[in-house]
Parts: C-alpha cells; sequence; structure tokens
C-alpha cells in the first residue's frame, strides 16, 4: 500500500541519505540547477550524483501525494486520476503486444508502480531498472506485498551502461524516466543493445514543443523550474528526441504527443484551484496542510532538517509545470512506439 500517512512520509524523507545531512543534500542538489548559478554541462557532468539526491529526497512525497506510479497521463472526461494512470500504463502495454511468456525490461521503474500494474495486466515478467536504491528497497517491499514476487524484479544500474548481456529483452519500456538521460542518444543506444532484434520501445517523454521559444525569458524560466523541480538536467525538444532514436537504429512506428488531443489537460491534477478528492493533496488546501505539517515534523524533529525545502522545491515542480503546460511550450506525454530492425540495413 501507498504511505499514506504523515508520519510515514516524515520516515521516508531521505531515502537512503542519512538524516542528519538531508539539508545539506537539498543544498548541494539545488546548487546544480540554473536558478542557483548552475548550468546544463554542470549538471549532465554530475547527472547521477543530481538524480540520485533527488529521488532520496523526493521519493515519499511523491508516494504521499501522487501514489505509487510516478507520472502523469491525458485525461479523459468523468476519470479519476488514478484511472488515467492506469489506462495510460495499459495503452504501452497494449503498444508493445505484451502477452504472457515475454521478458520485459522498465527503463527507469521507480517504485514499480507501472511495474506492477503492466506485469498483472499482460501477465509477463518485468525487470525494472533503477539506479536509485531507496526506491529499489521499497519497490520490493511493494512487491512483496502485492504478491509479484516471482514475476517482478529490480536491478540496481545505470540505464547508460545496462548491466544486461546484448538482446536480453522481448519488450522495453519507459515511462517518463530517460529524460534523466544526460545524452538521449546515448540512453536510446544502450537500450536497442539489450532489445531483442525485431522487437519493440515504446516511451513516454518529457519534451519541449515547436511552441518553446529559446529567446523568450518567461519560457526560458519556466523550463529551468522544471528542471530545478523535477531533477532534470536540460529538456530535450521533440525533435531531439526523435533523431536520437533514429540516430540509435530503431525504426520509427508512430509517434504522437498526446497531450495535444487530451480532453482534459495532462496538469490538472496539479492546478491548486481544481477541487478532486482522488487528488486532493494537491488542491490549495491539501498543499497547505501538508506544508504545515512537513514544517511541524521538522520542528519536532519528527522529519529531518531540510524536509520543508524539499517540499518547497516540488512545489516549484507543480507551479512550473502546470505554467509550462498553460504555455503549450511542454509536454511529459510524448510517446513513441520504435522497433528494434531484424537485420541491419
Amino acid at each position: 500500500m501507498a504511505k499514506t500517512g504523515i508520519l510515514d512520509l516524515a520516515a521516508g524523507i531521505g531515502g537512503q541519505i542519512k538524516k542528519e545531512p538531508v539539508e545539506s543534500a537539498v543544498e548541494k542538489y539545488e546548487k546544480y540547477q540554473v536558478r542557483y548559478g548552475g548550468d546544463a554541462q554542470t549538471r549532465k557532468d554530475n547527472c547521477v550524483d543530481a538524480v540520485n539526491k533527488y529521488y532520496d529526497l523526493v521519493t515519499a512525497f511523491y508516494e504521499f501525494g501522487w501514489g505509487q506510479s510516478f507520472h502523469f497521463a491525458p485525461r479523459w472526461k468523468g476519470e479519476s486520476l488514478k484511472e488515467s494512470i492506469t489506462r495510460h500504463e495499459h495503452f504501452i502495454a497494449l503498444q508493445l503486444g505484451l502477452k504472457k511468456g515475454m521478458k520485459v525490461l522498465d527503463v527507469g521503474c521507480g517504485i514499480g508502480g507501472p511495474l506492477r500494474e503492466i506485469s498483472r495486466f499482460s501477465l509477463v515478467s518485468i525487470t525494472g531498472l533503477n539506479n536509485n536504491e531507496y526506491q529499489i528497497t521499497r519497490g520490493t517491499e511493494l512487491n512483496c506485498l502485492a504478491g509479484l514476487v516471482h514475476s517482478c524484479n529490480f536491478i540496481k544500474g545505470d540505464f547508460m551502461k545496462m548491466p544486461f548481456p546484448d538482446n536480453s529483452f522481448d519488450a522495453i519500456y519507459a515511462i517518463e524516466a530517460t529524460c534523466h538521460a544526460p545524452d538521449a542518444h546515448g540512453c536510446y543506444k544502450e537500450i536497442y543493445r539489450v532489445l531483442k532484434p525485431g522487437q519493440c520501445f515504446a516511451a513516454y517523454e518529457w519534451c519541449l514543443t515547436d511552441n518553446y521559444n529559446p529567446n523568450n525569458e518567461s519560457h526560458k524560466k519556466i523550463k529551468a523550474e522544471i528542471e530545478l523541480g523535477s531533477g532534470l538536467s536540460d529538456i530535450r525538444s521533440i525533435r531531439q528526441c526523435l533523431d536520437a532514436l533514429k540516430q540509435a537504429g530503431f525504426e520509427v512506428i508512430w509517434e504522437k504527443d498526446l497531450a495535444v488531443d487530451s480532453p482534459l489537460p495532462w496538469y490538472l491534477p496539479l492546478v491548486t484551484q481544481h477541487f478532486s478528492l482522488s487528488s486532493f493533496r494537491l488542491t490549495t488546501i491539501g498543499l497547505l496542510l501538508t506544508r504545515i505539517m512537513v514544517k511541524t515534523l521538522e520542528y519536532a524533529r519528527l522529519a529531518p532538517a531540510g524536509s520543508f525545502k524539499v517540499h518547497s522545491v516540488l512545489e516549484i515542480a507543480a507551479k512550473s509545470l502546470v505554467d509550462g503546460g498553460r504555455e503549450g511550450i511542454f509536454s511529459p506525454n510524448y510517446f513513441f512506439l520504435v522497433r528494434k530492425p531484424l537485420s541491419k540495413s
């Protein structure tokens, strides 16, 4: 089950970081970001450290406010947040044609919410690749609670250098994870290597749309704040992702920004004025209550020093994501389905 209690949240803040240095870890993470004088090259050079610190710091908050699946989804009218997320996960499974007996890889699997849902839905065995020890520990615990230890497992590793032989998997997917790669081509090339010939890779990517103007100061500010709040080194454009896939050797079957035709905006759960029982903790009142509770827990030393600062970073993320969505310059729903050829042409 999700860590829904405030004391569960307090216990999880900092992940594998010892409780005393949480505040210094937040400060070190912030120094990588544009807002605090960092630059894209510094973030790329320190990508593993920055992303690991980010997920140690925020995973407990993510699970508390969002559940076990840390991603967005195009949403239909009448759907709850959970229903749209589940449908989004089933969609990627159906696009890959997953069926019983297949060996599947989830690249950048978080604590395994999608992994468990897709395994149950498609009756496949899924390995989750993750470089964050705390998320693997938490995901393993959740696999046990779900009774999926025989079909779902986790491997610690960097998706820029995967610990698997060539041609290992029948299908691979990534859900809003490879945006953390310092180099899209290098990441996609590794996925290409471990995927069996003739098989498919599908993903949802975080991307800048064609509406993004690098000379627009407001656009640049939104981009920098999404990077700060979401642990990213540099958000790529849709064209950059597509070019990187082709350079890696993939054949593009189809691709589309699924946010474009969504009846409800993907960022709706983050709009604080929008009231929903299913996402109450993300509303203005819910965020205010969480803010007060986190500050109180930190003051009472039930949560480590720096917890409130982590919460503030996530509030920056939420606001900038909404701004990026409303401006139409950012989407977390760029979908592609690509295939590794049977033989090189």
